[in-house]
């Protein structure tokens, strides 16, 4: 078992969960299939990131992109959302349920398992495990600029009072830190329109495994390697050595 520091376990740790259609296509079953396996990965990483302090987790699920696929897998997706957010699992682990993206382009189905899923757990006082569905990090910064334009077309807001504090306050991550650590598996190194403007200063961590395979095991791996690096924030090394 990959050995970590305890004393520097990421407060927020944000996963692009990719490669579950591939990993179902590389085993001859349906795209579905692969979702499902991804739903107990979810499941198994979760409480594995509960176990070691994790504060935040973000789960990249379902981009505004995506309703461009096809209609069968938009419709197999919204069902194991439906079916599987299981508050069972949430309150055994004292973990906080909150999702962000365009809750209103959901089925109403959704959007009610969703809403009575984040007031049941409001409660717990453990790790919030986020969801963005339906999100875009280009629709969450154009919503926020139409946001603060209105503000100043309406006279409560000057144009030169805007700063970054202020356009963080009106996306709607802006209830958690930004991500210490970004995952993405599935082999590609990219970050898909996710977090743009939170992943500023985030450590990246790119692995070829498909989202069904990755595990506990995984997660502290990419834990490790998050701890080897320095965090410099625009400093150079000596200046950060010197801080320590």
């Amino acid at each position: 078992m990959q050995q970590l520091d305890n004393s520097r376990i990421p407060a927020h740790i944000a996963i692009i969960m990719d490669g579950n259609g591939r990993w179902a296509k590389a085993k001859g079953l349906p795209r579905t299939a692969g979702h499902v396996e991804g739903v107990a990965t979810v499941k198994k990483i979760t409480e594995e990131a509960t176990r070691l302090g994790v504060k935040y987790l973000t789960l990249y699920t379902f981009s505004t992109e995506n309703w461009n696929r096809p209609v069968e897998e938009i419709e197999a997706l919204m069902h194991l959302v439906l079916t599987n957010l299981e508050e069972e699992i949430f309150m055994k682990n004292n973990v906080r349920f909150r999702m962000i993206g365009e809750m209103e382009r959901l089925p109403q189905s959704v959007q009610k398992r969703l809403s009575e899923c984040i007031e049941r757990t409001s409660v717990n006082t453990g790790m919030t495990m986020i969801v963005a569905l339906s999100y875009s990090s280009r629709w969450e910064l154009t919503r926020a600029a139409r946001m603060l334009a209105e503000d100043v077309k309406e006279g409560r807001l000057s144009s030169e009072d805007i700063n970054e504090e202020m356009i963080s306050s009106r996306l709607t991550t802006n209830f958690m830190p930004d991500p210490d650590l970004l995952i993405r598996t599935g082999g590609e190194l990219r970050i898909s329109n996710y977090l743009l403007w939170q992943c500023a200063y985030s450590e990246f961590y790119f692995t070829d495994e498909f989202w069904p395979d990755f595990n506990e095991e995984s997660l502290r791996k990419a834990i490790a390697d998050y701890q080897q690096r320095q965090r410099r924030y625009g400093k150079t090394g000596d200046q950060v050595s010197d801080e320590e």
